[in-house]
């Protein structure tokens, strides 16, 4: 099963110019840097211990910032090396002024890579982030002696059944990762039937506050801009939600005025065809990156720059969240709900099963599937108690978490 998970990729990579040109076309890529993915690094390892931190995209990476500011200060550790692979993550990771960490973007899954990476780098340790299992780069952990910690891991019962279906294969590759740390008990469930390595809850990540640099100054230049006006925020939206929103706001136009609606796609580089959809339906439509001050008849301000989403947080009473009305599984509304929105979402949130439920329980969240029902929904009051009590959890997992891990780095360190 390995030889040919490797052959396909090996064909794939023969293909790879045609669909690295694709991406740079469309902004799904850096023109410079897509070299990293094929382990031609451009950035320098220092001299030292160095710790490295893997997540997919965007969400998984911010769900360790709080980790990277706490190691950022630990004398033992001379850099801290992170990795994801879309260029978005790249992007919100550039935004933080880190003194010792750096980003590269995650090779290909082949062995001649994963073995490159290695030699290189020479992590004293692996911390990788939520779902990223990699069959290739966790074979080359465990030749080289590098423990594999799975941090927050997640797994729904579709993936679970999945992996099931190349039983064998999927135990091998799972029983290389050290020790596991689920964000959940529906994962503690799925990785005991699949795994024997150790395996221990520490909480979610995302519960973690992550506070930004000047965060407060550009809420200043938000809140004006938005002054004297009715505002609730899409965010996170996909494929057909936008236009699904768009409708919301017709119905809520009915009978409010000063209102705009708010929406950040998942994925920016779709903002020019979003706003072709949404003009169909005679909508006035304002980009971020535009800049402008005066949103007088604006109808829909669309978010078309990266990193921005939890400014528009910070002022939206009502949030609805992305990825539910299509089957994504959701997009994670604690930070949302940090901020005492009221947090609205569609039937598929499998993603974020356990979050929703604590929210359903603190009478935060709702469910809706159509356009009229998320207009009747909506509310422009928030709710901040509710951030109070979401800080509190997030603080509780964060200090189990670095307690945690640097018992496992301390003891690497001293080896190396």
């Amino acid at each position: 099963m390995f030889l040919f998970y490797q052959i396909v990729l090996s064909i794939l990579l023969i293909f790879s110019p045609i669909i690295i040109l694709f991406r740079i076309f469309k902004n799904k890529e850096d023109k410079r840097r897509f070299i990293e993915k094929f382990c031609i690094t451009s950035k320098k390892r220092s001299k030292g211990k160095l710790i490295w931190f893997h997540g997919a995209s965007v969400g998984e990476i911010l769900s360790i910032i709080p980790l990277i500011k706490n190691y950022e200060k630990r004398k033992s550790i001379d850099q801290i090396l992170i990795t994801s692979s879309t260029l978005s993550s790249a992007k919100i990771i550039k935004k933080f002024k880190f003194k010792k960490t750096i980003h590269q973007f995650y090779p290909i899954d082949l062995f001649c890579f994963t073995a490159k990476f290695l030699k290189y780098w020479k992590p004293s340790l692996a911390i990788f982030i939520e779902s990223e299992i990699w069959p290739c780069m966790f074979n080359s952990l465990k030749k080289n002696k590098i423990p594999l910690i799975l941090l927050n891991a997640r797994l729904t019962k579709k993936t679970f059944n999945r992996w099931m279906k190349i039983k064998n294969f999927s135990k091998s590759i799972f029983n290389k990762i050290t020790i596991t740390y689920p964000q959940n008990f529906e994962t503690n469930h799925y990785l005991k039937k699949i795994m024997t390595n150790k395996i221990k809850i520490l909480g979610n990540l995302k519960f973690i506050e992550n506070d930004e640099e000047k965060q407060k100054y550009i809420d200043k230049k938000i809140k004006f801009r938005f002054r004297n006006k009715k505002v609730w925020v899409a965010s996170s939206t996909h494929g057909i939600e936008e236009f699904f929103c768009a409708k919301t706001h017709l119905e809520l136009k009915k009978k409010i005025n000063n209102l705009i609606t708010i929406i950040i796609p998942r994925h920016v580089h779709r903002s020019k065809e979003i706003i072709s959809d949404l003009e169909k339906l005679n909508l006035k439509i304002v980009t971020h990156s535009s800049n402008k001050n005066n949103l007088k008849n604006t109808d829909i301000y669309i978010v078309d720059t990266f990193g921005e989403t939890k400014k528009f947080h910070k002022i939206g009473s009502s949030v609805f969240l992305g990825g539910s009305i299509i089957k994504r599984g959701g997009q994670n509304p604690l930070e949302a709900a940090r901020y005492g929105a009221r947090i609205l979402h569609g039937p598929n949130i499998d993603n974020f099963k356990d979050v929703y439920k604590l929210l359903k329980t603190l009478n935060v969240s709702k469910k809706i599937t159509t356009p009229k029902e998320l207009a009747n929904s909506i509310i422009f009051k928030k709710n901040n108690k509710i951030g109070i009590k979401i800080n509190k959890i997030g603080a509780i997992i964060l200090k189990k978490t670095i307690k945690e891990l640097d018992s496992l780095i301390n003891d690497e360190l001293k080896k190396t």
